[in-house]
């Protein structure tokens, strides 16, 4: 007996719509394997209707009221709580995540991040007027930039694309979005409800693979572009915003560093970076999957870790105490499995190291200890369950492998030395520094990084200020 898939279709101009010609791609379950939906698979006609729509809606969008957007926010969040079910349901479809997890983790922080950016809409900071030149007043404007080009990732489909919308219409301006081509369906369920109360035109949801991705963002309408994603992607995104002087905000990849000093908590460290390392099965930018131990506790840390990770819990979603669920698609199976198979000879795998079950893409939790500084699971980023640990000797060499990769997103610092503390914080070269804790975010605080994580910055005040422009005004008195 064949199961009619879904049918997930673009929200355009305050309407749902096929792909202008008609095609389709089928929209996969990870934790199954099957396909249980189809989106469409959006062509240039799709992204110009898009973008005609938004840019429509603009000037409106733009002169309401700070608070009239807040109180549309506010409604939005209000009613995504209403229909939470539905929302949780299309998300744990999306990617394979355990239900009560995701309603407990990952929903409060979604409606207080949409509700943050309600109220921040109407507290936007500015110089204050004055006569900085005789006999001429100055004042300056903040406004919106206009159209915004937003593509979301997969790991984190609804809580992105909360991160993309929430302050670019909070700070006025107007949105095309384009969720991942495997993981639309979360999205499409909140263009459904923000389309109940939203302007038509003031966002818009086009699904679609990269081609789709790639012409959202050399579009000549938007004023800017959004990327959370690969650093390959953020390449892409910046060189095609450089052709036409397009504003671009990228938050790309990570490779966490944790270091573990030997006055550390240990057990407070290894369950840390144990749940900051496998949640959402390690397919976080900020996973705390890199770990330094000085020499002292290493021995005890390994296999503290080792014995902590093989109590993790994967592959049956039924099961209450199931902590993640799948890798996102085979293909990114097939990577984070390579990672293992071509692990160098004086590695080891303390943990895990192999796929869980047969139907779906599980795999299990993996601590590798014995690495060296240059070996490529230390450089690269792997994006799922697997957590590295290396032996460092003293702060200065802590601070030289900790900050020797290419990526700057964020890091972790576990010592109960408070001088130690304020010296990492002030030596690591990451967005984020957590000192005893690892992944907490919170809406008024920013997060984004440097180097190649990319730049500016999601939630916080900053991120409302990255959807913004800046304007002098000067009058003669």
């Amino acid at each position: 007996m064949t199961t009619e898939l879904r049918r997930l279709r673009n929200y355009i101009d305050g309407e749902f719509r096929d792909a202008a010609d008609g095609r389709t791609t089928q929209v996969v379950n990870p934790a199954t394997g099957e396909a249980y939906a189809t989106a469409p698979l959006s062509g240039a006609a799709d992204v110009d209707a898009a973008m005609a729509a938004a840019e429509a809606a603009f000037p409106a969008w733009r002169d309401a009221t700070p608070g009239t957007r807040q109180q549309a926010i506010l409604k939005i969040a209000d009613a995504l709580e209403a229909r939470a079910d539905e929302l949780l349901a299309a998300e744990c479809e999306n990617c394979g995540k355990p239900l009560e997890l995701t309603r407990q983790e990952e929903l409060p922080m979604m409606l207080d991040q949409i509700r943050f950016f309600a109220g921040a809409a109407r507290m936007l900071d500015g110089k204050s007027a004055g006569e900085y030149m005789e006999g001429l007043t100055s004042f300056v404007r903040r406004e919106p930039v206009g159209v915004c080009a937003q593509v979301a990732p997969w790991n984190y489909p609804a809580m992105m694309a909360v991160w993309k919308f929430a302050p670019a219409l909070a700070a006025g301006n107007t949105v095309v979005l384009k969720p991942s081509d495997t993981t639309p369906a979360s999205t499409v369920f909140m263009a459904e409800v923000m389309g109940e109360i939203l302007p038509k035109g003031v966002f818009n949801v086009v699904c679609g693979d990269r081609d789709t991705g790639r012409l959202l963002v050399e579009h000549k309408t938007p004023a800017m572009a959004s990327i959370t994603g690969s650093v390959r992607a953020g390449m892409e995104v910046a060189a095609s915003g450089a052709k036409d002087l397009k504003r671009v905000h990228l938050e790309l990849g990570g490779k966490a560093p944790c270091v573990v000093f030997d006055d550390a908590d240990i057990p407070a460290a290894v369950e840390g970076i144990r749940d900051g390392g496998f949640f959402n099965a390690g397919q976080d930018c900020t996973a705390a999957t890199r770990v330094l131990v000085q020499e002292g506790v290493y021995e005890e840390f390994v296999q503290a870790l080792a014995k902590a990770a093989a109590e993790v819990k994967t592959g049956d979603l039924s099961d209450e105490d199931c902590f993640y669920g799948p890798l996102n698609n085979p293909t990114h199976l097939e990577k984070v499995e390579g990672f293992i198979d071509r692990l160098p000879a004086h590695a080891k795998v303390e943990a895990g190291g192999e796929r869980v079950g047969d139907k779906g893409y599980f795999y299990a939790p993996t601590v590798v200890s014995g690495l060296k500084q240059d070996d490529e699971i230390i450089q690269n980023e792997v994006f799922g369950p697997v957590i590295t640990v290396q032996k460092f000797a003293d702060e200065a060499q802590a601070v030289e492998w900790a900050n020797d990769v290419e990526y700057a997103l964020a890091s972790s610092v576990w010592t109960t030395n408070h001088g130690t503390a304020m010296r990492m914080s002030k030596a690591l070269d990451f967005g984020c520094v957590w000192i005893n804790t690892h992944i907490p975010l919170v809406a008024e605080m920013p997060h984004g990084g440097f180097k190649k994580s990319g730049y500016g910055k999601d939630l916080s005040m900053y991120g409302l200020e990255d959807y913004t422009r800046v304007k002098h005004v000067m009058t003669a008195l």
